[in-house]
Protein backbone atom coordinates (compact mmCIF):
# COMPACT_ATOMS: atom_id res chain seq x y z
CA UNK A 1 0.00 0.00 0.00
CA UNK A 2 1.51 3.28 -1.08
CA UNK A 3 1.73 6.18 1.32
CA UNK A 4 0.72 9.52 -0.09
CA UNK A 5 3.29 12.24 0.48
CA UNK A 6 2.43 14.97 2.95
CA UNK A 7 1.02 18.01 1.21
CA UNK A 8 3.01 21.09 2.09
CA UNK A 9 1.46 24.54 2.22
CA UNK A 10 3.12 26.33 -0.68
CA UNK A 11 0.97 29.46 -0.63
CA UNK A 12 3.83 31.67 0.56
CA UNK A 13 6.26 30.37 -2.06
CA UNK A 14 3.77 31.01 -4.85
CA UNK A 15 2.93 34.43 -3.44
CA UNK A 16 6.65 35.20 -3.62
CA UNK A 17 6.82 33.82 -7.15
CA UNK A 18 3.96 36.15 -8.09
CA UNK A 19 6.06 39.13 -6.93
CA UNK A 20 9.15 37.85 -8.71
CA UNK A 21 7.14 37.59 -11.93
CA UNK A 22 6.12 41.23 -11.54
CA UNK A 23 8.78 42.26 -14.05
CA UNK A 24 7.00 40.19 -16.70
CA UNK A 25 3.67 41.87 -15.98
CA UNK A 26 5.37 45.26 -16.09
CA UNK A 27 6.66 44.52 -19.58
CA UNK A 28 3.25 43.26 -20.72
CA UNK A 29 1.48 46.40 -19.48
CA UNK A 30 4.12 48.56 -21.13
CA UNK A 31 3.66 46.83 -24.49
CA UNK A 32 -0.11 47.30 -24.29
CA UNK A 33 0.45 50.98 -23.46
CA UNK A 34 2.88 51.50 -26.33
CA UNK A 35 0.47 49.86 -28.79
CA UNK A 36 -2.44 51.98 -27.53
CA UNK A 37 -4.73 48.99 -26.85
CA UNK A 38 -6.74 50.85 -24.18
CA UNK A 39 -7.34 53.74 -26.59
CA UNK A 40 -8.59 51.34 -29.27
CA UNK A 41 -10.96 49.70 -26.77
CA UNK A 42 -12.40 53.06 -25.67
CA UNK A 43 -15.13 52.61 -28.28
CA UNK A 44 -16.18 49.21 -26.97
CA UNK A 45 -15.20 45.50 -26.96
CA UNK A 46 -13.14 44.08 -29.82
CA UNK A 47 -11.69 40.74 -30.77
CA UNK A 48 -7.93 40.23 -30.59
CA UNK A 49 -7.92 40.13 -34.39
CA UNK A 50 -9.63 43.52 -34.64
CA UNK A 51 -7.35 45.01 -31.97
CA UNK A 52 -4.26 43.72 -33.75
CA UNK A 53 -5.43 45.15 -37.08
CA UNK A 54 -5.86 48.58 -35.53
CA UNK A 55 -2.61 48.72 -33.55
CA UNK A 56 -0.38 46.87 -36.03
CA UNK A 57 0.40 43.70 -34.09
CA UNK A 58 0.04 39.95 -34.50
CA UNK A 59 -3.45 38.72 -33.63
CA UNK A 60 -2.47 35.54 -31.76
CA UNK A 61 0.33 37.27 -29.84
CA UNK A 62 -2.06 40.11 -28.94
CA UNK A 63 -4.60 37.60 -27.62
CA UNK A 64 -1.96 35.96 -25.44
CA UNK A 65 -0.75 39.31 -24.14
CA UNK A 66 -4.25 40.48 -23.20
CA UNK A 67 -5.19 37.08 -21.76
CA UNK A 68 -2.28 37.34 -19.34
CA UNK A 69 -3.13 40.92 -18.37
CA UNK A 70 -6.81 40.12 -17.90
CA UNK A 71 -5.78 37.78 -15.09
CA UNK A 72 -4.49 40.85 -13.27
CA UNK A 73 -7.52 43.04 -13.88
CA UNK A 74 -5.86 44.94 -16.72
CA UNK A 75 -8.38 44.42 -19.57
CA UNK A 76 -11.06 41.72 -19.44
CA UNK A 77 -12.21 39.02 -21.82
CA UNK A 78 -15.95 38.64 -22.39
CA UNK A 79 -17.87 35.41 -22.87
CA UNK A 80 -17.80 35.93 -26.63
CA UNK A 81 -13.99 36.16 -26.60
CA UNK A 82 -13.82 39.89 -27.21
CA UNK A 83 -11.66 42.11 -24.98
CA UNK A 84 -12.75 45.25 -23.19
CA UNK A 85 -11.31 47.87 -20.88
CA UNK A 86 -11.52 47.57 -17.12
CA UNK A 87 -11.32 50.40 -14.56
CA UNK A 88 -7.56 49.79 -14.42
CA UNK A 89 -6.92 49.62 -18.16
CA UNK A 90 -8.93 52.83 -18.65
CA UNK A 91 -5.95 54.56 -17.02
CA UNK A 92 -3.71 53.32 -19.84
CA UNK A 93 -5.63 55.56 -22.24
CA UNK A 94 -3.62 58.57 -23.36
CA UNK A 95 -6.57 60.90 -22.70
CA UNK A 96 -7.52 59.54 -19.27
CA UNK A 97 -7.63 62.21 -16.52
CA UNK A 98 -5.23 60.20 -14.33
CA UNK A 99 -3.44 58.40 -17.15
CA UNK A 100 -0.60 56.07 -16.19
CA UNK A 101 0.31 55.41 -19.84
CA UNK A 102 3.46 57.49 -19.62
CA UNK A 103 4.70 55.61 -16.60
CA UNK A 104 3.90 52.27 -18.25
CA UNK A 105 5.92 53.28 -21.32
CA UNK A 106 8.85 54.42 -19.18
CA UNK A 107 9.00 51.09 -17.37
CA UNK A 108 10.10 49.24 -20.51
CA UNK A 109 12.68 51.76 -21.69
CA UNK A 110 16.03 49.97 -22.19
CA UNK A 111 17.96 52.69 -20.36
CA UNK A 112 15.74 52.35 -17.31
CA UNK A 113 16.19 48.59 -17.21
CA UNK A 114 19.93 49.03 -17.50
CA UNK A 115 19.92 51.39 -14.52
CA UNK A 116 17.87 49.08 -12.31
CA UNK A 117 20.23 46.25 -13.14
CA UNK A 118 22.74 48.06 -10.92
CA UNK A 119 20.57 48.30 -7.80
CA UNK A 120 22.74 45.71 -6.05
CA UNK A 121 25.77 47.98 -6.36
CA UNK A 122 23.85 50.81 -4.69
CA UNK A 123 22.66 48.57 -1.85
CA UNK A 124 26.17 47.25 -1.33
CA UNK A 125 27.88 50.65 -1.35
CA UNK A 126 25.11 52.90 -0.05
CA UNK A 127 25.87 55.32 -2.90
CA UNK A 128 23.93 56.30 -5.99
CA UNK A 129 25.09 54.16 -8.88
CA UNK A 130 23.67 56.06 -11.83
CA UNK A 131 26.51 58.67 -11.83
CA UNK A 132 29.04 55.82 -11.87
CA UNK A 133 27.18 53.96 -14.63
CA UNK A 134 26.69 57.02 -16.83
CA UNK A 135 29.80 58.98 -15.93
CA UNK A 136 27.70 62.02 -15.10
CA UNK A 137 24.87 63.15 -12.85
CA UNK A 138 21.21 62.47 -13.62
CA UNK A 139 20.40 65.95 -15.00
CA UNK A 140 23.46 66.00 -17.24
CA UNK A 141 22.56 62.55 -18.51
CA UNK A 142 19.01 63.67 -19.32
CA UNK A 143 20.38 66.69 -21.24
CA UNK A 144 22.59 64.33 -23.24
CA UNK A 145 19.76 61.83 -23.92
CA UNK A 146 16.71 63.91 -24.78
CA UNK A 147 14.50 61.03 -25.95
CA UNK A 148 14.91 59.21 -22.66
CA UNK A 149 14.45 62.49 -20.79
CA UNK A 150 11.15 63.08 -22.61
CA UNK A 151 9.83 59.63 -21.70
CA UNK A 152 11.05 59.94 -18.11
CA UNK A 153 9.61 63.38 -17.41
CA UNK A 154 6.34 62.63 -19.18
CA UNK A 155 5.93 59.65 -16.86
CA UNK A 156 6.66 61.50 -13.65
CA UNK A 157 4.82 64.59 -14.86
CA UNK A 158 1.71 62.50 -15.37
CA UNK A 159 2.07 60.97 -11.93
CA UNK A 160 2.51 64.42 -10.39
CA UNK A 161 -0.52 65.80 -12.25
CA UNK A 162 -2.66 62.97 -10.88
CA UNK A 163 -1.92 64.27 -7.36
CA UNK A 164 -3.21 67.81 -7.90
CA UNK A 165 -6.92 67.18 -7.28
CA UNK A 166 -6.30 65.07 -4.14
CA UNK A 167 -4.06 67.83 -2.73
CA UNK A 168 -6.64 70.54 -3.43
CA UNK A 169 -9.41 68.43 -1.89
CA UNK A 170 -7.39 67.82 1.29
CA UNK A 171 -5.87 71.23 1.96
CA UNK A 172 -7.41 74.72 1.94
CA UNK A 173 -5.04 77.22 0.29
CA UNK A 174 -7.57 80.08 0.37
CA UNK A 175 -6.27 81.23 3.78
CA UNK A 176 -3.07 82.51 2.14
CA UNK A 177 -2.68 85.90 0.49
CA UNK A 178 0.36 84.85 -1.56
CA UNK A 179 1.58 81.33 -2.33
CA UNK A 180 5.14 80.84 -3.57
CA UNK A 181 5.56 77.52 -5.41
CA UNK A 182 9.26 76.66 -5.35
CA UNK A 183 10.79 74.82 -8.34
CA UNK A 184 7.29 74.41 -9.68
CA UNK A 185 7.97 73.62 -13.33
CA UNK A 186 5.16 74.84 -15.58
CA UNK A 187 3.02 75.44 -12.51
CA UNK A 188 0.17 72.93 -12.71
CA UNK A 189 -0.28 72.79 -8.94
CA UNK A 190 -0.10 76.57 -8.48
CA UNK A 191 -2.67 77.10 -11.23
CA UNK A 192 -4.94 74.63 -9.41
CA UNK A 193 -4.38 76.44 -6.11
CA UNK A 194 -5.34 79.80 -7.63
CA UNK A 195 -8.50 78.28 -9.11
CA UNK A 196 -9.41 76.90 -5.67
CA UNK A 197 -8.57 80.18 -3.91
CA UNK A 198 -9.93 83.13 -5.94
CA UNK A 199 -8.49 85.79 -3.59
CA UNK A 200 -4.99 84.31 -3.49
CA UNK A 201 -2.01 85.43 -5.58
CA UNK A 202 0.76 83.11 -6.71
CA UNK A 203 4.47 83.33 -7.42
CA UNK A 204 5.91 80.65 -9.71
CA UNK A 205 9.59 80.18 -8.93
CA UNK A 206 11.82 78.14 -11.24
CA UNK A 207 14.32 78.48 -14.08
CA UNK A 208 13.56 80.28 -17.35
CA UNK A 209 13.65 76.99 -19.25
CA UNK A 210 11.14 75.32 -16.91
CA UNK A 211 8.64 78.18 -17.05
CA UNK A 212 8.68 79.03 -20.75
CA UNK A 213 5.16 77.60 -21.29
CA UNK A 214 3.72 78.74 -17.95
CA UNK A 215 1.88 81.89 -19.11
CA UNK A 216 -0.25 79.86 -21.53
CA UNK A 217 -1.07 77.33 -18.80
CA UNK A 218 -2.23 80.03 -16.36
CA UNK A 219 -4.13 81.81 -19.12
CA UNK A 220 -6.00 78.59 -19.93
CA UNK A 221 -6.80 78.15 -16.23
CA UNK A 222 -8.24 81.67 -16.08
CA UNK A 223 -5.86 82.86 -13.36
CA UNK A 224 -3.17 84.66 -15.37
CA UNK A 225 -3.96 87.97 -13.66
CA UNK A 226 -3.03 86.58 -10.23
CA UNK A 227 0.37 85.03 -10.81
CA UNK A 228 3.90 86.23 -11.48
CA UNK A 229 7.08 84.37 -12.42
CA UNK A 230 10.43 84.77 -10.69
CA UNK A 231 13.48 82.89 -11.88
CA UNK A 232 16.12 81.11 -9.84
CA UNK A 233 17.71 77.80 -8.96
CA UNK A 234 17.19 75.05 -6.43
CA UNK A 235 19.28 76.53 -3.62
CA UNK A 236 19.07 80.24 -4.45
CA UNK A 237 17.43 82.86 -2.26
CA UNK A 238 13.64 82.85 -2.64
CA UNK A 239 11.11 85.61 -3.37
CA UNK A 240 10.26 87.30 -0.07
CA UNK A 241 6.96 87.99 1.65
CA UNK A 242 4.99 84.86 0.76
CA UNK A 243 2.40 83.54 3.18
CA UNK A 244 3.00 79.95 2.07
CA UNK A 245 6.07 78.35 0.51
CA UNK A 246 5.27 75.13 -1.34
CA UNK A 247 7.89 72.47 -2.10
CA UNK A 248 6.27 69.59 -4.02
CA UNK A 249 8.49 66.58 -4.77
CA UNK A 250 11.58 68.76 -4.33
CA UNK A 251 12.94 68.10 -0.85
CA UNK A 252 13.09 64.34 -1.48
CA UNK A 253 15.64 65.01 -4.26
CA UNK A 254 18.08 66.64 -1.83
CA UNK A 255 20.72 65.44 0.55
CA UNK A 256 20.01 66.40 4.14
CA UNK A 257 22.40 69.37 3.91
CA UNK A 258 20.81 70.72 0.73
CA UNK A 259 17.30 70.11 2.08
CA UNK A 260 18.11 72.19 5.15
CA UNK A 261 19.56 74.94 2.96
CA UNK A 262 16.42 75.05 0.78
CA UNK A 263 14.11 75.18 3.79
CA UNK A 264 16.24 77.81 5.53
CA UNK A 265 15.91 79.95 2.41
CA UNK A 266 12.14 79.67 2.86
CA UNK A 267 12.54 80.56 6.56
CA UNK A 268 14.38 83.75 5.61
CA UNK A 269 11.81 84.73 2.97
CA UNK A 270 8.53 83.84 4.69
CA UNK A 271 6.11 86.51 5.92
CA UNK A 272 5.22 86.67 9.64
CA UNK A 273 2.58 84.03 10.36
CA UNK A 274 3.36 82.19 7.12
CA UNK A 275 3.51 78.44 6.61
CA UNK A 276 5.89 75.99 5.01
CA UNK A 277 4.16 73.28 2.95
CA UNK A 278 6.30 70.33 1.91
CA UNK A 279 4.28 67.96 -0.27
CA UNK A 280 5.88 64.53 -0.33
CA UNK A 281 5.36 60.86 0.37
CA UNK A 282 5.55 60.22 4.11
CA UNK A 283 7.03 56.79 4.70
CA UNK A 284 5.00 54.80 7.27
CA UNK A 285 7.13 53.22 9.98
CA UNK A 286 5.55 49.78 9.68
CA UNK A 287 5.17 46.98 7.12
CA UNK A 288 2.48 48.82 5.15
CA UNK A 289 2.84 48.74 1.38
CA UNK A 290 3.36 52.32 0.20
CA UNK A 291 4.33 53.90 -3.12
CA UNK A 292 6.85 56.08 -1.32
CA UNK A 293 8.88 53.04 -0.33
CA UNK A 294 9.48 52.10 -3.96
CA UNK A 295 10.06 55.69 -5.10
CA UNK A 296 12.65 55.82 -2.31
CA UNK A 297 14.60 53.10 -4.15
CA UNK A 298 14.57 55.23 -7.32
CA UNK A 299 15.99 58.15 -5.37
CA UNK A 300 18.64 55.98 -3.75
CA UNK A 301 19.72 54.51 -7.09
CA UNK A 302 19.71 57.72 -9.14
CA UNK A 303 20.52 60.56 -6.77
CA UNK A 304 21.60 59.16 -3.43
CA UNK A 305 18.53 60.96 -2.04
CA UNK A 306 15.56 59.65 -0.05
CA UNK A 307 11.95 59.74 1.02
CA UNK A 308 11.46 60.40 4.74
CA UNK A 309 9.31 59.39 7.69
CA UNK A 310 7.32 61.94 9.67
CA UNK A 311 9.94 61.79 12.43
CA UNK A 312 12.67 62.57 9.90
CA UNK A 313 10.67 65.51 8.55
CA UNK A 314 10.15 66.79 12.09
CA UNK A 315 13.93 66.84 12.60
CA UNK A 316 14.54 68.42 9.19
CA UNK A 317 12.01 71.18 9.83
CA UNK A 318 13.51 71.94 13.23
CA UNK A 319 17.02 72.23 11.81
CA UNK A 320 15.73 74.71 9.22
CA UNK A 321 13.87 76.86 11.75
CA UNK A 322 10.35 75.46 11.48
CA UNK A 323 8.04 73.51 13.77
CA UNK A 324 6.18 70.71 12.02
CA UNK A 325 2.53 71.18 12.97
CA UNK A 326 0.75 68.44 11.05
CA UNK A 327 0.85 66.13 8.04
CA UNK A 328 -2.40 66.19 6.07
CA UNK A 329 -3.00 62.94 4.15
CA UNK A 330 -4.70 62.97 0.76
CA UNK A 331 -6.54 60.36 -1.26
CA UNK A 332 -3.28 59.92 -3.21
CA UNK A 333 -0.23 58.38 -1.47
CA UNK A 334 1.04 61.92 -0.78
CA UNK A 335 0.75 64.26 2.21
CA UNK A 336 0.90 68.00 2.83
CA UNK A 337 3.47 68.44 5.61
CA UNK A 338 2.85 71.76 7.30
CA UNK A 339 5.25 73.82 9.37
CA UNK A 340 5.42 77.26 10.99
CA UNK A 341 8.52 79.41 11.54
CA UNK A 342 9.99 79.44 15.06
Amino acid sequence: MSVLPEVRDQSDSYALLHLIQGAVITQAISVAARLGVADVLAGGPLSATDIAARVGSDAQATHRLLRALAGHGVFAVRGDGRYENTPMSEHLREDAPDSMRGFAVLMSHPMLWQEWGHLAATVESGEANLPKLRGMGALDFFHANLDYARVFFEAFGGLSASETDPILAAYDFSVFGTVVDVIAGRGNLLAGILKQAPDTKGVLYDSKVATVDSPALFEAAGVADRFTIEHGGYLDKLPTGGDAYVFKHIIHDFSRADAVTALRNAREAIAPGGKLLVIEYVIPENNEQHLGKTIDLWLMLMLGAQERTLAEYTELFAEAGFQLTRAVPTSAPISVIEGIPV
